[in-house]
């Protein structure tokens, strides 16, 4: 039998695992994966933008999404130019070569992100074994 002091310490490790850690390991992982789709995003670009310069396509003709999966006919004359979102919903108009440019800097800052969240994750894991490792202790069982 336990006595009220481990008990109570049992109680509060649980506590700090519930109330903390499993939730800042779903924050990481969430955010991680926002990491993960925008990261997605711009190899897409890229990968469009390339297979623009490959083919040497001067016009286009596309559908455009208009929201709702709503989507018109466009007739895009001149592909030389490119407007990326940059961020906080601002578009800069781009060349081919300076928005290859934009994107290569925004995957070397998305590959970092990722390898930070990574590592968050596994620094949260870890706590949450050893505070679960200390409990083990306080109640005695056997590994």
């Amino acid at each position: 039998m336990m006595d009220n002091t481990a008990q109570q310490k049992v109680q509060k490790f649980e506590e700090f695992v519930d109330k903390r850690l499993k939730p800042d390991l779903v924050h990481a992982v969430a955010e991680r994966d926002k990491v993960f789709a925008q990261q997605k995003v711009f190899s897409d670009l890229r990968k469009n933008i390339e297979a623009l310069q490959n083919n040497e396509v001067a016009s286009l003709r596309t559908l455009v999404n208009l929201g709702s999966e709503v989507y018109v006919q466009a007739d895009i004359p001149c592909t030389r130019s490119i407007c990326v979102d940059i961020g906080l919903g601002f578009h800069v108009e781009f060349t081919w070569h300076e928005a290859l440019e934009f994107i290569r800097i925004r995957e070397a800052r998305l590959a970092s992100q990722v390898e930070e969240y990574t590592h968050l994750i596994a620094s949260i894991k870890a706590q949450i074994k050893l505070v679960c490792e200390g409990i083990r202790e306080l109640l005695q069982i056997p590994v």
